[in-house]
């Protein structure tokens, strides 16, 4: 009785270890040419298009001093005011100009010294321009208006302009991953023939930036300022799986 139990027993074993391996096995097609086995091909890849500029951004500065913080905010308030009429009749609308930044701060220079107080005030400002040929003219009438600092120009796109030049350069990209994947087909002995699947994974755009551009000093009534302007890039990175088969 125990001997067949046991040979029953070994007969399980058998019968169960047969099962496992050939669930661990891999399965080969059959009735098919293996030549035409398809394979992947992974590809990423980037594209860039460029353009003129069609938006500008200024940031200006009116700054104030003084013994007293209340006449620091004061004198603020009258460059804001001077600088918002002057810029509005010049033409642009109200939302074209916002407050970026505001600080009204004792000195550092005078800060552990109880003797001497004095304080220093900024009121810094976004100017957005649709029009990059009439920069220089707006650095000129926002100085005379009495502002102190052009700290920063950025030549940019609009909504509009931007989404083509990123189609452009997802074109570019995608032209640039199907020369890759031409290339690696060829040295595997394989043939794309098709895609499998594709992405963008990476997108931005570079503006053309001048920083802490010095204005002129409205010494001459006459001078106007001149600013040259550069390209905008729009990059995108995409990711492509190719179907290939061997070739």
């Amino acid at each position: 009785m125990n001997r067949r139990l046991t040979a029953l027993i070994g007969i399980a074993a058998l019968v169960a270890l047969a099962g496992c391996a050939g669930l661990a096995g891999t399965a080969t097609p059959t009735g098919g040419d293996d030549a035409q086995l398809e394979r992947s091909i992974e590809v990423t890849a980037g594209g860039e298009a460029t353009s003129a500029p069609d938006r500008a951004t200024l940031r200006v500065a009116v700054t104030a001093t003084g013994d007293d913080a209340g006449a620091v905010r004061d004198e603020l308030a009258t460059g804001e005011s001077d600088l918002h009429a002057a810029l509005t009749d010049w033409g642009l609308d109200e939302d074209a100009i916002r407050t970026e930044r505001y600080d009204v701060r004792e000195s550092y220079e005078t800060r552990d010294d109880p003797n001497r107080t004095r304080y220093e005030g900024i009121h810094q400002y976004a100017i957005e321009l649709d029009d990059v040929d009439a920069v220089g003219e707006v650095i000129d009438v926002a100085v005379d208006a009495g502002a102190d600092q052009v700290q920063r120009i950025q030549f940019g796109l609009s909504e509009e302009r931007e989404r083509e030049l990123r189609e452009e350069a997802i074109t570019a990209a995608m032209a640039n991953a199907d020369d890759d994947a031409a290339v690696l087909a060829n040295a595997s002995d394989l043939e794309v023939v098709g895609v499998y699947e594709a992405s963008t994974a990476q997108s931005g755009t570079s503006p053309f930036v001048t920083e802490r551009y010095m204005a002129a000093d409205g010494g001459d009534a006459a001078a106007s300022t001149s600013v040259q302007t550069g390209d905008v890039t729009v990059r995108v990175t995409v990711n492509v799986v190719y179907e290939a088969v061997s070739a």
